[in-house]
Formats: structure tokens, C-alpha cells, sequence
């Protein structure tokens, strides 16, 4: 049974790479066992570990839901200077979503349901 999960991006430049995160995910790591490692814990169960290491070509994206993808956008370009991305939808899929790349090339995804319905949302 799987009961928890993690994924892993790895950074060239750990200190930047950790800052980065942090902006990135609002909020300090909920785990550092040692230096050049970084865990947080997305929602209960679910991991982001930034490492120091050779980034994977291609990695990801690792996908976030967000309840807003225009201010998280907004508010990504405002804080990490990234260039502004686009936000894709098609009427069938259920979400609109966006990708982007951390400076040492890991993708990263947001998505925002279009039917706030579907939204599981804990604090």
C-alpha cells in the first residue's frame, strides 16, 4: 500500500537553489537533515526534496495545484524575476495549468481547477 511520496529535483548551486524553493513555495523547509538537502512537505504525505547534485535534463514538471494560477503567476514573476508564463486550458480538460523552469532547468507546473468545486483545499 502507498501511503506517502516524494519527489527529488537536484540544484547546482544548493544555497541559491534553497532561497529559490523557498520563494517559490512560500514557506521555509519543513526538514533539513543535512547540508545540501531540503525537504518540504507539499501537503500531508507529499514531499519536494531540493538536493544538491547534477540536474536532470528534462526532470518533471512537478505539478502544484493552486487556487489562483493568474496571482500565483503574478506574484512568481514579482518575487523570482522568472519570465511571465502561459496558461493554457482546452474545454475538455478540467484545469488550467502553466509551466515553467527553475533556474537549473527542473519544469515546474501549476494547475487551478476551472469548477472551484473540484478544489480539496485543507489549511
Amino acid at each position: 500500500m502507498i501511503f506517502e511520496m516524494t519527489i527529488q529535483v537536484r540544484v547546482s548551486e544548493f544555497p541559491v537553489g534553497r532561497t529559490w524553493y523557498e520563494i517559490l513555495l512560500n514557506k521555509e523547509p519543513d526538514f533539513v537533515p543535512h547540508q545540501g538537502f531540503a525537504e518540504w512537505e507539499i501537503i500531508p504525505g507529499c514531499w519536494l526534496q531540493v538536493a544538491k547534485g547534477v540536474p536532470v535534463e528534462g526532470s518533471g514538471p512537478l505539478r502544484l495545484g493552486v487556487t489562483d494560477i493568474e496571482a500565483e503567476k503574478e506574484r512568481l514573476v514579482k518575487e523570482l524575476g522568472i519570465e511571465p508564463f502561459e496558461i493554457l486550458w482546452r474545454k475538455e480538460v478540467p484545469v488550467r495549468w502553466g509551466t515553467l523552469k527553475d533556474p537549473w532547468g527542473n519544469g515546474i507546473g501549476f494547475f487551478e481547477y476551472i469548477d472551484k468545486d473540484e478544489e480539496r483545499v485543507t489549511p
